[in-house]
Protein backbone atom coordinates (compact mmCIF):
# COMPACT_ATOMS: atom_id res chain seq x y z
CA UNK A 1 0.00 0.00 0.00
CA UNK A 2 2.85 2.31 0.88
CA UNK A 3 4.65 1.38 -2.32
CA UNK A 4 1.53 2.23 -4.33
CA UNK A 5 1.12 5.55 -2.56
CA UNK A 6 4.77 6.42 -3.21
CA UNK A 7 4.35 5.52 -6.86
CA UNK A 8 1.23 7.64 -7.16
CA UNK A 9 3.04 10.50 -5.49
CA UNK A 10 5.86 10.30 -7.98
CA UNK A 11 3.42 10.16 -10.86
CA UNK A 12 1.64 13.16 -9.43
CA UNK A 13 4.90 15.11 -9.30
CA UNK A 14 5.76 14.15 -12.89
CA UNK A 15 2.23 15.01 -14.04
CA UNK A 16 2.40 18.31 -12.20
CA UNK A 17 5.74 19.18 -13.80
CA UNK A 18 4.52 18.24 -17.27
CA UNK A 19 1.24 20.09 -16.80
CA UNK A 20 3.05 23.16 -15.49
CA UNK A 21 5.42 23.05 -18.41
CA UNK A 22 2.54 22.74 -20.82
CA UNK A 23 0.69 25.58 -19.15
CA UNK A 24 3.85 27.65 -19.22
CA UNK A 25 4.38 26.88 -22.90
CA UNK A 26 0.73 27.68 -23.63
CA UNK A 27 1.08 30.94 -21.77
CA UNK A 28 4.22 31.77 -23.69
CA UNK A 29 2.50 30.97 -26.98
CA UNK A 30 -0.45 33.13 -25.97
CA UNK A 31 1.94 35.93 -25.05
CA UNK A 32 3.80 35.70 -28.34
CA UNK A 33 0.80 35.09 -30.56
CA UNK A 34 -1.63 37.57 -29.08
CA UNK A 35 -0.21 40.00 -26.53
CA UNK A 36 3.09 40.85 -28.23
CA UNK A 37 2.10 40.40 -31.89
CA UNK A 38 2.52 44.06 -32.85
CA UNK A 39 5.87 44.34 -31.09
CA UNK A 40 7.35 41.29 -32.81
CA UNK A 41 5.93 42.28 -36.19
CA UNK A 42 7.69 45.61 -35.81
CA UNK A 43 10.99 43.90 -34.92
CA UNK A 44 10.63 41.46 -37.84
CA UNK A 45 9.88 44.35 -40.21
CA UNK A 46 13.02 46.15 -39.08
CA UNK A 47 15.13 43.03 -39.54
CA UNK A 48 13.67 41.93 -42.88
CA UNK A 49 12.98 45.28 -44.58
CA UNK A 50 15.08 48.38 -45.13
CA UNK A 51 14.33 51.80 -46.55
CA UNK A 52 17.07 52.86 -48.95
CA UNK A 53 17.69 56.23 -50.57
CA UNK A 54 18.01 56.40 -54.35
CA UNK A 55 19.91 59.45 -55.58
CA UNK A 56 18.68 59.80 -59.15
CA UNK A 57 20.94 61.56 -61.61
CA UNK A 58 19.39 64.05 -64.01
CA UNK A 59 18.33 62.40 -67.25
CA UNK A 60 20.82 62.49 -70.11
CA UNK A 61 20.01 64.43 -73.28
CA UNK A 62 20.81 62.88 -76.67
CA UNK A 63 20.46 64.00 -80.28
CA UNK A 64 18.39 62.18 -82.90
CA UNK A 65 21.24 59.74 -83.53
CA UNK A 66 21.87 58.97 -79.85
CA UNK A 67 24.92 61.19 -79.32
CA UNK A 68 25.23 62.46 -75.74
CA UNK A 69 24.58 66.21 -75.44
CA UNK A 70 24.24 66.47 -71.64
CA UNK A 71 24.84 63.97 -68.85
CA UNK A 72 25.34 63.72 -65.10
CA UNK A 73 28.74 62.57 -63.85
CA UNK A 74 29.67 61.55 -60.31
CA UNK A 75 31.82 64.11 -58.54
CA UNK A 76 32.88 64.70 -54.95
CA UNK A 77 32.97 67.83 -52.84
CA UNK A 78 36.37 67.70 -51.12
CA UNK A 79 36.83 69.06 -47.58
CA UNK A 80 39.93 69.00 -45.36
CA UNK A 81 39.83 69.20 -41.55
CA UNK A 82 42.87 71.22 -40.53
CA UNK A 83 42.81 70.05 -36.88
CA UNK A 84 43.35 66.46 -38.05
CA UNK A 85 46.69 67.56 -39.49
CA UNK A 86 48.31 68.79 -36.27
CA UNK A 87 51.78 69.51 -37.67
CA UNK A 88 52.67 72.08 -40.29
CA UNK A 89 54.73 69.47 -42.17
CA UNK A 90 51.61 67.32 -42.37
CA UNK A 91 49.69 70.17 -43.99
CA UNK A 92 52.56 70.84 -46.38
CA UNK A 93 52.74 67.18 -47.35
CA UNK A 94 49.00 67.05 -48.07
CA UNK A 95 49.24 70.30 -50.06
CA UNK A 96 52.02 68.76 -52.19
CA UNK A 97 49.99 65.61 -52.87
CA UNK A 98 46.86 67.56 -53.79
CA UNK A 99 48.73 69.99 -56.04
CA UNK A 100 50.01 67.05 -58.11
CA UNK A 101 46.70 65.18 -58.23
CA UNK A 102 44.39 68.17 -58.76
CA UNK A 103 46.84 70.26 -60.82
CA UNK A 104 46.55 73.16 -58.37
CA UNK A 105 49.15 75.64 -57.20
CA UNK A 106 51.15 74.23 -54.28
CA UNK A 107 51.75 77.61 -52.63
CA UNK A 108 48.03 78.46 -52.69
CA UNK A 109 47.10 75.12 -51.12
CA UNK A 110 49.81 75.45 -48.47
CA UNK A 111 48.65 78.94 -47.58
CA UNK A 112 45.07 77.73 -47.33
CA UNK A 113 45.95 74.91 -44.93
CA UNK A 114 48.47 76.84 -42.80
CA UNK A 115 46.43 80.01 -42.36
CA UNK A 116 45.64 80.19 -38.64
CA UNK A 117 42.68 82.48 -39.27
CA UNK A 118 41.08 80.01 -41.63
CA UNK A 119 38.11 77.87 -40.65
CA UNK A 120 38.81 74.33 -39.52
CA UNK A 121 36.82 72.66 -42.36
CA UNK A 122 38.35 73.90 -45.61
CA UNK A 123 36.40 73.26 -48.81
CA UNK A 124 38.09 72.72 -52.19
CA UNK A 125 36.56 72.37 -55.66
CA UNK A 126 34.55 69.43 -56.91
CA UNK A 127 36.79 66.55 -57.91
CA UNK A 128 36.25 63.74 -60.42
CA UNK A 129 35.95 60.04 -59.57
CA UNK A 130 39.47 59.53 -60.94
CA UNK A 131 40.89 62.28 -58.71
CA UNK A 132 38.98 60.90 -55.73
CA UNK A 133 40.49 57.44 -56.27
CA UNK A 134 44.01 58.87 -56.67
CA UNK A 135 43.71 60.76 -53.39
CA UNK A 136 42.68 57.56 -51.59
CA UNK A 137 45.43 55.52 -53.23
CA UNK A 138 48.18 58.06 -52.54
CA UNK A 139 47.21 59.01 -48.99
CA UNK A 140 48.27 56.99 -45.96
CA UNK A 141 45.76 55.91 -43.34
CA UNK A 142 47.21 58.50 -40.99
CA UNK A 143 46.18 61.40 -43.24
CA UNK A 144 43.05 59.91 -44.78
CA UNK A 145 40.96 60.85 -41.76
CA UNK A 146 41.63 64.51 -42.54
CA UNK A 147 39.59 64.25 -45.75
CA UNK A 148 35.83 64.36 -46.20
CA UNK A 149 34.25 63.44 -49.53
CA UNK A 150 30.61 64.22 -50.29
CA UNK A 151 29.36 62.37 -53.35
CA UNK A 152 27.02 64.19 -55.74
CA UNK A 153 26.17 64.59 -59.41
CA UNK A 154 27.57 67.26 -61.68
CA UNK A 155 26.17 68.21 -65.11
CA UNK A 156 28.52 67.79 -68.03
CA UNK A 157 28.19 68.99 -71.64
CA UNK A 158 30.63 66.99 -73.79
CA UNK A 159 29.82 68.96 -76.98
CA UNK A 160 30.64 72.27 -75.28
CA UNK A 161 29.65 75.30 -77.45
CA UNK A 162 28.29 73.16 -80.29
CA UNK A 163 24.89 72.46 -78.68
CA UNK A 164 24.67 75.27 -76.12
CA UNK A 165 21.95 77.21 -78.00
CA UNK A 166 19.69 74.15 -77.86
CA UNK A 167 20.57 72.36 -74.62
CA UNK A 168 21.18 75.37 -72.33
CA UNK A 169 22.64 74.74 -68.87
CA UNK A 170 21.83 74.07 -65.20
CA UNK A 171 22.86 76.00 -62.10
CA UNK A 172 24.64 74.62 -59.03
CA UNK A 173 21.32 73.28 -57.73
CA UNK A 174 20.80 71.22 -60.90
CA UNK A 175 17.93 73.45 -62.01
CA UNK A 176 17.69 74.25 -65.72
CA UNK A 177 18.27 77.90 -66.52
CA UNK A 178 18.26 77.97 -70.33
CA UNK A 179 17.35 75.88 -73.36
CA UNK A 180 15.94 72.38 -73.09
CA UNK A 181 17.45 72.06 -69.61
CA UNK A 182 14.99 74.72 -68.49
CA UNK A 183 11.91 74.00 -70.63
CA UNK A 184 12.03 70.26 -69.91
CA UNK A 185 13.28 70.54 -66.34
CA UNK A 186 10.38 68.45 -65.00
CA UNK A 187 11.26 65.61 -67.37
CA UNK A 188 14.99 65.80 -66.76
CA UNK A 189 15.06 66.31 -63.01
CA UNK A 190 14.34 63.17 -61.01
CA UNK A 191 13.65 63.58 -57.30
CA UNK A 192 15.54 61.59 -54.67
CA UNK A 193 13.42 58.54 -53.87
CA UNK A 194 13.10 56.29 -50.85
CA UNK A 195 12.01 52.69 -51.42
CA UNK A 196 11.54 49.78 -49.03
CA UNK A 197 13.25 46.49 -49.95
CA UNK A 198 13.30 43.04 -48.34
CA UNK A 199 16.59 41.59 -47.12
CA UNK A 200 17.98 38.09 -46.89
CA UNK A 201 19.28 36.60 -43.62
CA UNK A 202 22.78 37.79 -44.57
CA UNK A 203 21.58 41.31 -45.19
CA UNK A 204 21.45 41.24 -49.00
CA UNK A 205 18.57 42.78 -50.98
CA UNK A 206 16.01 40.39 -52.45
CA UNK A 207 15.72 41.48 -56.14
CA UNK A 208 12.04 40.59 -56.38
CA UNK A 209 11.26 43.19 -53.73
CA UNK A 210 12.37 46.02 -56.01
CA UNK A 211 9.66 47.97 -57.89
CA UNK A 212 8.79 46.70 -61.37
CA UNK A 213 11.14 48.08 -64.08
CA UNK A 214 13.02 49.95 -61.35
CA UNK A 215 16.38 49.92 -63.10
CA UNK A 216 15.06 50.09 -66.66
CA UNK A 217 12.85 53.17 -66.30
CA UNK A 218 15.66 54.90 -64.45
CA UNK A 219 17.84 54.88 -67.56
CA UNK A 220 15.45 56.64 -69.94
CA UNK A 221 17.02 59.51 -71.87
CA UNK A 222 15.51 62.66 -73.34
CA UNK A 223 15.98 62.56 -77.10
CA UNK A 224 15.96 65.73 -79.19
CA UNK A 225 15.16 66.23 -82.86
CA UNK A 226 18.49 67.97 -83.54
CA UNK A 227 21.30 66.29 -85.44
CA UNK A 228 24.76 66.98 -84.08
CA UNK A 229 26.42 66.71 -87.50
CA UNK A 230 24.03 69.23 -89.03
CA UNK A 231 24.49 71.50 -86.03
CA UNK A 232 28.25 71.42 -86.57
CA UNK A 233 27.92 72.20 -90.28
CA UNK A 234 25.55 75.10 -89.58
CA UNK A 235 27.82 76.57 -86.91
CA UNK A 236 30.84 76.32 -89.21
CA UNK A 237 29.03 78.13 -92.03
CA UNK A 238 27.70 80.81 -89.71
CA UNK A 239 31.04 81.52 -88.03
CA UNK A 240 32.72 81.78 -91.42
CA UNK A 241 30.28 84.43 -92.65
CA UNK A 242 30.40 86.34 -89.37
CA UNK A 243 34.18 86.56 -89.65
CA UNK A 244 34.15 87.58 -93.32
CA UNK A 245 31.53 90.30 -92.93
CA UNK A 246 32.31 91.28 -89.31
CA UNK A 247 28.64 90.86 -88.44
CA UNK A 248 27.33 91.48 -84.94
CA UNK A 249 25.64 88.09 -84.64
CA UNK A 250 23.86 85.44 -86.67
CA UNK A 251 21.46 82.51 -86.54
CA UNK A 252 20.72 79.42 -88.63
CA UNK A 253 17.62 77.23 -88.36
CA UNK A 254 17.10 73.89 -90.14
CA UNK A 255 13.55 72.57 -89.80
CA UNK A 256 11.48 69.67 -91.05
CA UNK A 257 8.53 71.56 -92.57
CA UNK A 258 6.14 68.62 -92.26
CA UNK A 259 6.16 68.30 -88.47
CA UNK A 260 8.14 71.30 -87.19
CA UNK A 261 11.04 69.28 -85.79
CA UNK A 262 14.26 71.31 -85.58
CA UNK A 263 17.35 69.58 -87.00
CA UNK A 264 19.73 72.42 -86.14
CA UNK A 265 19.44 75.71 -84.29
CA UNK A 266 22.60 77.78 -84.09
CA UNK A 267 23.37 81.24 -82.76
CA UNK A 268 26.74 82.96 -82.87
CA UNK A 269 28.50 84.14 -80.79
CA UNK A 270 27.64 81.59 -78.11
CA UNK A 271 28.96 80.12 -74.83
CA UNK A 272 30.30 76.94 -73.23
CA UNK A 273 27.59 75.54 -70.91
CA UNK A 274 30.26 73.83 -68.78
CA UNK A 275 31.46 77.28 -67.70
CA UNK A 276 28.35 79.35 -68.43
CA UNK A 277 29.25 81.74 -65.61
CA UNK A 278 32.16 83.05 -67.69
CA UNK A 279 29.88 84.16 -70.55
CA UNK A 280 28.23 87.52 -71.10
CA UNK A 281 24.59 87.47 -70.03
CA UNK A 282 23.29 88.31 -73.52
CA UNK A 283 24.86 85.12 -74.89
CA UNK A 284 22.91 82.89 -72.50
CA UNK A 285 19.68 83.37 -74.46
CA UNK A 286 18.76 82.03 -77.89
CA UNK A 287 18.04 85.23 -79.78
CA UNK A 288 16.39 83.30 -82.64
CA UNK A 289 13.39 82.96 -80.31
CA UNK A 290 13.86 85.89 -77.91
CA UNK A 291 14.59 88.87 -80.22
CA UNK A 292 12.39 90.61 -82.78
CA UNK A 293 13.46 92.00 -86.14
CA UNK A 294 11.83 93.23 -89.32
CA UNK A 295 12.02 90.37 -91.84
CA UNK A 296 12.14 92.49 -94.97
CA UNK A 297 11.83 90.73 -98.32
CA UNK A 298 11.80 87.22 -96.83
CA UNK A 299 8.18 88.04 -95.90
CA UNK A 300 7.18 88.73 -99.50
CA UNK A 301 6.29 85.10 -100.37
CA UNK A 302 3.92 85.09 -97.38
CA UNK A 303 2.22 88.24 -98.65
CA UNK A 304 1.99 86.69 -102.11
CA UNK A 305 0.23 83.69 -100.51
CA UNK A 306 -2.26 86.04 -98.80
CA UNK A 307 -3.00 87.77 -102.10
CA UNK A 308 -3.45 84.44 -103.89
CA UNK A 309 -5.78 83.23 -101.12
CA UNK A 310 -7.83 86.43 -101.46
CA UNK A 311 -8.06 85.91 -105.22
CA UNK A 312 -6.73 89.38 -106.07
CA UNK A 313 -3.85 87.98 -108.15
CA UNK A 314 -2.95 84.86 -110.15
CA UNK A 315 0.50 83.48 -110.94
CA UNK A 316 0.38 85.15 -114.40
CA UNK A 317 -0.82 88.56 -113.12
CA UNK A 318 1.29 91.43 -114.49
CA UNK A 319 2.39 94.42 -112.40
CA UNK A 320 3.92 97.66 -113.73
CA UNK A 321 7.06 98.56 -111.75
CA UNK A 322 8.41 102.03 -112.55
CA UNK A 323 10.90 102.01 -109.64
CA UNK A 324 8.97 104.08 -107.10
CA UNK A 325 5.48 104.64 -105.74
CA UNK A 326 4.04 107.37 -103.54
CA UNK A 327 1.90 106.36 -100.55
CA UNK A 328 0.54 108.93 -98.09
CA UNK A 329 3.18 111.43 -99.22
CA UNK A 330 5.93 108.83 -98.69
CA UNK A 331 8.09 107.79 -101.65
CA UNK A 332 8.79 104.06 -101.71
CA UNK A 333 11.65 102.79 -103.90
CA UNK A 334 13.09 99.47 -104.89
CA UNK A 335 16.43 98.60 -103.26
CA UNK A 336 18.07 99.01 -106.66
CA UNK A 337 16.40 102.43 -107.12
CA UNK A 338 15.44 101.22 -110.61
CA UNK A 339 12.21 99.99 -112.15
CA UNK A 340 11.63 96.51 -113.54
CA UNK A 341 8.90 97.32 -116.06
CA UNK A 342 5.92 95.04 -116.61
CA UNK A 343 6.61 91.89 -114.56
CA UNK A 344 4.70 88.81 -113.49
CA UNK A 345 4.44 87.49 -109.91
CA UNK A 346 7.46 85.20 -110.25
CA UNK A 347 9.53 88.17 -111.44
CA UNK A 348 8.24 90.25 -108.53
CA UNK A 349 9.94 87.77 -106.20
CA UNK A 350 12.99 87.30 -108.43
CA UNK A 351 13.71 91.04 -108.46
CA UNK A 352 12.36 91.52 -104.92
CA UNK A 353 10.36 94.51 -106.12
CA UNK A 354 9.03 96.68 -103.29
CA UNK A 355 6.99 98.78 -105.69
CA UNK A 356 5.21 95.78 -107.17
CA UNK A 357 4.51 94.34 -103.70
CA UNK A 358 2.85 97.57 -102.60
CA UNK A 359 0.57 97.47 -105.65
CA UNK A 360 -0.30 93.80 -105.08
CA UNK A 361 -1.29 94.27 -101.46
CA UNK A 362 -3.21 97.46 -102.28
CA UNK A 363 -5.67 95.18 -104.08
CA UNK A 364 -6.84 94.01 -100.67
CA UNK A 365 -8.85 96.28 -98.43
CA UNK A 366 -6.71 97.33 -95.49
CA UNK A 367 -9.14 95.77 -93.02
CA UNK A 368 -9.06 92.47 -94.93
CA UNK A 369 -5.26 92.54 -95.16
CA UNK A 370 -4.98 93.15 -91.42
CA UNK A 371 -7.40 90.34 -90.63
CA UNK A 372 -5.46 87.91 -92.80
CA UNK A 373 -2.19 88.86 -91.10
CA UNK A 374 -3.70 88.12 -87.69
CA UNK A 375 -4.83 84.69 -88.90
CA UNK A 376 -1.17 83.89 -89.52
CA UNK A 377 -0.61 84.19 -85.73
CA UNK A 378 2.12 86.78 -86.29
CA UNK A 379 1.41 88.27 -82.87
CA UNK A 380 1.41 84.83 -81.18
CA UNK A 381 4.29 82.68 -80.01
CA UNK A 382 5.20 79.56 -81.95
CA UNK A 383 5.38 77.72 -78.59
CA UNK A 384 8.79 76.27 -79.40
CA UNK A 385 10.23 74.41 -76.40
CA UNK A 386 12.96 76.94 -75.70
CA UNK A 387 12.29 79.47 -72.92
CA UNK A 388 12.09 83.21 -73.45
CA UNK A 389 10.14 83.28 -76.72
CA UNK A 390 8.49 86.64 -77.47
CA UNK A 391 5.42 87.51 -79.54
CA UNK A 392 5.63 89.33 -82.83
CA UNK A 393 4.58 92.96 -83.02
CA UNK A 394 2.04 94.38 -85.47
CA UNK A 395 0.47 97.84 -85.32
CA UNK A 396 -3.06 97.86 -83.92
CA UNK A 397 -5.93 97.83 -86.37
CA UNK A 398 -6.73 101.52 -85.99
CA UNK A 399 -3.18 102.60 -86.86
CA UNK A 400 -2.85 100.01 -89.64
CA UNK A 401 -6.08 101.01 -91.40
CA UNK A 402 -6.04 104.78 -90.76
CA UNK A 403 -3.73 105.53 -93.68
CA UNK A 404 -2.13 103.45 -96.42
CA UNK A 405 1.54 103.63 -95.43
CA UNK A 406 1.44 100.86 -92.79
CA UNK A 407 -0.05 98.35 -95.22
CA UNK A 408 2.44 99.45 -97.88
CA UNK A 409 5.43 98.97 -95.57
CA UNK A 410 4.12 95.59 -94.43
CA UNK A 411 3.86 94.46 -98.06
CA UNK A 412 7.65 94.35 -98.34
CA UNK A 413 8.33 93.15 -94.77
CA UNK A 414 8.88 96.40 -92.83
CA UNK A 415 6.88 98.20 -90.13
CA UNK A 416 6.28 95.08 -88.05
CA UNK A 417 8.57 92.58 -86.36
CA UNK A 418 8.80 88.90 -85.53
CA UNK A 419 11.39 86.36 -84.41
CA UNK A 420 13.47 84.23 -86.78
CA UNK A 421 11.69 81.11 -85.50
CA UNK A 422 8.28 82.65 -86.35
CA UNK A 423 9.46 83.43 -89.88
CA UNK A 424 10.65 79.83 -90.21
CA UNK A 425 7.27 78.59 -89.01
CA UNK A 426 5.43 80.70 -91.60
CA UNK A 427 7.66 79.57 -94.45
CA UNK A 428 7.20 75.97 -93.35
CA UNK A 429 3.45 76.51 -93.79
CA UNK A 430 4.09 77.68 -97.36
CA UNK A 431 6.00 74.46 -97.99
CA UNK A 432 3.89 71.79 -96.30
CA UNK A 433 0.49 72.45 -97.84
CA UNK A 434 -0.51 75.39 -95.66
CA UNK A 435 -0.20 73.96 -92.13
CA UNK A 436 1.21 76.05 -89.28
CA UNK A 437 3.20 73.42 -87.39
CA UNK A 438 4.79 73.89 -83.97
CA UNK A 439 8.59 74.21 -84.11
CA UNK A 440 10.07 71.87 -81.51
CA UNK A 441 13.26 70.23 -80.28
CA UNK A 442 11.89 67.54 -77.95
CA UNK A 443 11.38 64.16 -79.60
CA UNK A 444 10.56 62.16 -76.46
CA UNK A 445 11.89 59.81 -73.78
CA UNK A 446 13.87 56.84 -75.06
CA UNK A 447 14.09 53.53 -73.18
CA UNK A 448 16.98 51.06 -73.02
CA UNK A 449 15.93 49.40 -76.26
CA UNK A 450 16.14 52.73 -78.08
CA UNK A 451 12.36 52.98 -78.51
CA UNK A 452 10.34 56.07 -77.66
CA UNK A 453 8.49 55.42 -74.40
CA UNK A 454 6.85 58.87 -74.40
CA UNK A 455 6.33 61.54 -77.06
CA UNK A 456 4.83 65.04 -76.74
CA UNK A 457 1.98 66.32 -78.89
CA UNK A 458 2.27 69.48 -80.98
CA UNK A 459 -0.52 71.63 -82.41
CA UNK A 460 -1.17 72.14 -86.14
CA UNK A 461 -3.29 74.88 -87.73
CA UNK A 462 -4.26 75.29 -91.40
CA UNK A 463 -3.54 78.84 -92.63
CA UNK A 464 -3.13 78.42 -96.42
CA UNK A 465 -4.81 76.15 -98.94
CA UNK A 466 -2.65 73.36 -100.44
CA UNK A 467 -3.10 74.83 -103.93
CA UNK A 468 -1.76 78.24 -102.86
CA UNK A 469 1.10 76.55 -101.02
CA UNK A 470 2.09 74.72 -104.20
CA UNK A 471 1.93 77.88 -106.33
CA UNK A 472 4.18 79.84 -103.95
CA UNK A 473 6.74 77.00 -103.95
CA UNK A 474 6.88 77.16 -107.74
CA UNK A 475 7.37 80.92 -107.58
CA UNK A 476 10.14 80.63 -104.96
CA UNK A 477 11.99 78.11 -107.12
CA UNK A 478 12.36 80.77 -109.82
CA UNK A 479 14.10 83.05 -107.27
CA UNK A 480 16.88 80.46 -106.92
CA UNK A 481 17.04 79.62 -110.63
CA UNK A 482 16.75 83.14 -112.08
CA UNK A 483 16.67 85.71 -109.30
CA UNK A 484 18.44 86.99 -106.19
CA UNK A 485 18.82 83.49 -104.69
CA UNK A 486 21.20 82.10 -107.32
CA UNK A 487 24.02 81.83 -104.77
CA UNK A 488 22.07 79.04 -103.02
CA UNK A 489 21.59 76.92 -106.14
CA UNK A 490 22.90 73.33 -106.02
CA UNK A 491 23.29 71.41 -109.25
CA UNK A 492 20.79 68.59 -109.59
CA UNK A 493 18.43 69.76 -106.84
CA UNK A 494 15.23 71.78 -107.03
CA UNK A 495 15.34 74.46 -104.35
CA UNK A 496 13.10 77.42 -103.62
CA UNK A 497 14.15 80.49 -101.68
CA UNK A 498 13.90 84.17 -100.93
CA UNK A 499 16.49 86.74 -99.95
CA UNK A 500 15.95 89.58 -97.51
CA UNK A 501 17.83 92.78 -96.67
CA UNK A 502 15.97 94.81 -94.07
CA UNK A 503 16.79 98.10 -92.43
CA UNK A 504 17.12 98.03 -88.65
CA UNK A 505 14.73 100.17 -86.70
CA UNK A 506 16.05 102.50 -83.99
CA UNK A 507 14.74 105.37 -81.93
CA UNK A 508 12.98 107.82 -84.24
CA UNK A 509 13.36 105.77 -87.42
CA UNK A 510 15.64 103.40 -89.28
CA UNK A 511 19.37 103.30 -88.62
CA UNK A 512 21.24 104.53 -91.74
CA UNK A 513 24.13 102.02 -91.70
CA UNK A 514 22.52 99.00 -90.06
CA UNK A 515 20.69 96.15 -91.70
CA UNK A 516 19.80 92.49 -91.27
CA UNK A 517 20.43 90.14 -94.18
CA UNK A 518 18.63 86.84 -94.47
CA UNK A 519 17.79 83.98 -96.76
CA UNK A 520 15.23 81.19 -96.50
CA UNK A 521 15.38 78.11 -98.70
CA UNK A 522 13.09 75.10 -99.04
CA UNK A 523 13.84 71.73 -100.61
CA UNK A 524 13.08 69.62 -102.51
CA UNK A 525 10.44 71.70 -104.27
CA UNK A 526 8.72 68.63 -105.75
CA UNK A 527 7.95 67.33 -102.25
CA UNK A 528 9.07 69.94 -99.71
CA UNK A 529 10.55 68.58 -96.49
CA UNK A 530 13.33 70.85 -95.24
CA UNK A 531 13.74 74.55 -94.58
CA UNK A 532 16.98 76.45 -94.00
CA UNK A 533 16.88 79.98 -92.59
CA UNK A 534 20.03 82.11 -92.31
CA UNK A 535 20.00 85.51 -90.57
CA UNK A 536 23.03 87.80 -90.11
CA UNK A 537 22.75 90.95 -88.04
CA UNK A 538 24.68 94.07 -89.17
CA UNK A 539 27.16 92.65 -91.71
CA UNK A 540 29.82 95.20 -92.70
CA UNK A 541 30.88 96.09 -96.23
CA UNK A 542 29.64 97.78 -99.38
CA UNK A 543 28.01 94.77 -101.02
CA UNK A 544 26.14 93.16 -98.17
CA UNK A 545 22.70 91.78 -98.89
CA UNK A 546 20.71 88.61 -98.50
CA UNK A 547 22.01 87.37 -101.84
CA UNK A 548 25.70 87.99 -101.07
CA UNK A 549 25.83 87.18 -97.35
CA UNK A 550 23.04 84.82 -96.29
CA UNK A 551 22.37 82.82 -99.49
CA UNK A 552 25.95 81.47 -99.81
CA UNK A 553 25.83 80.35 -96.17
CA UNK A 554 22.52 78.60 -96.85
CA UNK A 555 24.15 76.73 -99.74
CA UNK A 556 26.91 75.37 -97.47
CA UNK A 557 24.32 74.21 -94.94
CA UNK A 558 22.08 72.71 -97.62
CA UNK A 559 25.00 70.74 -99.05
CA UNK A 560 25.54 69.21 -95.60
CA UNK A 561 21.80 68.57 -95.22
CA UNK A 562 21.66 66.73 -98.56
CA UNK A 563 24.63 64.55 -97.61
CA UNK A 564 23.57 63.74 -94.04
CA UNK A 565 19.91 63.10 -94.87
CA UNK A 566 20.76 61.25 -98.07
CA UNK A 567 18.51 63.33 -100.33
CA UNK A 568 18.55 62.10 -103.94
CA UNK A 569 18.84 64.61 -106.81
CA UNK A 570 15.77 65.57 -108.81
CA UNK A 571 14.78 63.26 -111.63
Amino acid sequence: MKKLSLLNFRLLIVWTIITSAMLGLAGKIFLLQFLKTAEFKKKANVQQNEEIRIDNPRRSIIDNEGNILAMDTVKYDLFIYRDRLPKDEDKEKIAKQLSEILNKNYDDLTKLLLDKKNVNRVGLDKITTHEYQRILNNTTKKYRRAFEFIKNFDRSYPQKELMSDVVGFVNDNQQGKAGIEMSQNNLLHRQTKYITVRKTGSGGIIPTSLPTNFFRSNDWKLQLTVNMRLQRAARFALKEKLNIFKAKRGAIIIMNVMDGSILALVCEPTFDPNVFYNAKSELLKNWAVTDLYEPGSTFKPINIALALEAGVIESNTLIQDVGFIKVDNWNIHNASLAGNGLINIAEVLQTSSNVAMVQIMQRLKKEDYYSRLLKLDITQKTNIDIPGEVRGQLKNKEVFTKGSIEAAATSFGQGFSLTPIKLAQLHAALANGGKLVTPHLTKGLVNLEGSLAWTPEYKIKQIFSPSVSKKVMELMETVVNKGSGKASKIQGYRIGGKTGTAQKAGKGGYLPDSKITSFVSILPITSPKYLVLVVLDEPKGNNTSGSTVAAPAAKVVTDALIYIEGLPPAK
